[in-house]
């Protein structure tokens, strides 16, 4: 890869350790953002796109930054 381009920004809720969103996997919570990047940038050709990299990590150490797809 060469090039890199930041399209937008979004983020995932936050939420407390055991609260509502607790029993919601890292991947799913990633995928809600993912989609509505797609969603809200029509124009981007996204089967161009080779990489998705973002990340943090929940408080029980799942990292979800090469997960999303």
């Amino acid at each position: 890869m060469t090039d890199a381009y930041i399209c937008d920004a979004i983020r995932t809720p936050f939420g407390r350790y055991g609260g509502a969103l607790a029993s919601v996997r890292a991947d799913d919570l990633a995928a809600i953002p993912i989609a509505a990047l797609v969603a809200r940038n029509a124009k981007v050709d996204w089967g161009a796109l080779d990489d998705v990299i973002f990340g943090c990590a929940n408080q029980a150490g799942e990292t979800i930054a090469t997960s999303p797809a």
